[in-house]
């Protein structure tokens, strides 16, 4: 495909935080730079392009950025960007700054913001940040590897409470409606009982029977992972336990604690390869795309293809949890 001249670009952040998006940006930015391109950072996601909130971004203001966690161009959900008013405003606001192309960092909220802008014209590329590992288009998503080891070592120092006092810790793990994220921690910390929306399943065998057998076999303390999409709130499903059980049965919520922090290895390096192929796309005369993973490879896919797609639990590793959980 010819290249296209692109002159300025764009690049925000959007929707929930996650660490690797600062990385996402300096990649965006060393990569635009390296090519004779200008690059506007906008400032509080889709709000802020509609409002004309942004500044200049160069090589320099982006050094340091790799290992913070956050966004450096905070962000925000956009109820006016759902709006056929609010888009108009936010695609103007591009043609009066001479933005060739915008690159939307984020998950599905962002994409369908991307979306709408560029059936107006703007040229826009997706990259997946978020750490509910939740789009289908791609194996993985920025922030997912952090958040899972940021839980993980919340729940360890946990359950040396909780062995002390021979208790049991009901832990709830963030995710919106997708269980990934406490998939993979319940399976990193040798969780009891994992809880997730895409199996319901059978309270009795699935949680109050595996402790029921701990316990038979000496075991003092459990630990059971709730995702925050489970049809039971995680203080019901701790009053059920311990009702059942007779346990002590305390309720922990990590919450936002799992946004935060310096991204990990795997999230610096991904970021800094999506971020580069995002510009090279934009490059390639390329619009409406989202850069994924598949395979171990970056590529990238049409937004409207993506959005269709819809990512299943990895059902592999659901079984595997459920035969050694004992």
């Amino acid at each position: 495909m010819e290249e296209k001249k692109i002159r300025r670009i764009a690049v925000l952040t959007s929707g929930g935080d996650a660490p690797g998006m600062n990385a996402v940006i300096r990649s965006v930015v060393r990569t635009a730079c390296a090519n004779g391109i200008e690059v506007l950072g906008i400032n509080h996601g889709y709000s802020g392009l509609i409002n004309n909130d942004f500044r200049k971004l160069t090589a320099r203001s982006v050094d340091g950025l790799l290992q913070r966690g956050g966004t450096m161009l905070y962000t925000a959900r956009c109820q006016e960007m759902m709006t056929e008013e609010g888009q108009q405003r936010a695609a103007n606001n591009c043609m009066y700054l001479g933005i060739d192309g915008l690159v939307c960092i984020g998950g599905d909220g962002t994409y369908r913001g991307a979306l709408a802008l560029a059936r107006l014209g703007v040229p826009c590329i997706g990259v997946p940040g978020t750490i509910d590992n939740d789009i289908g288009c791609t194996e993985y998503t920025i922030g997912f590897d952090t958040a899972t080891n940021t839980a993980i070592q919340c729940i360890d120092k946990l359950r040396d409470t909780m062995q002390s006092h021979e208790r049991i810790s009901v832990v709830e793990i963030m995710g919106r409606r997708a269980g990934h994220l406490a998939l993979n921690v319940g399976c990193a910390v040798g969780a009891a009982a994992i809880l997730v929306p895409e199996h319901e399943g059978n309270f009795e065998n699935d949680v109050i029977e595996k402790i029921r057998q701990g316990r038979i076999n000496r075991r003092n303390h459990h630990i059971v992972i709730v995702a925050e999409g489970y049809p039971m709130s995680t203080q019901e499903v701790a009053d059920r336990v311990q009702e059942q059980t007779g346990m002590d049965t305390r309720v922990t919520i990590l919450g936002h604690i799992q946004r935060g922090g310096a991204p990990s290895a795997r999230d610096r390096i991904l970021a800094t390869r999506m971020g580069n192929h995002a510009v090279l796309t934009l490059l390639a005369g390329k619009d409406k795309r989202i850069v994924a993973v598949q395979h171990g490879e970056i590529i990238d896919l049409d937004i409207e293809e993506a959005l269709a797609m819809k990512k299943p639990l990895n059902e592999e590793l659901y079984q595997a949890e459920q035969s050694i959980s004992i």
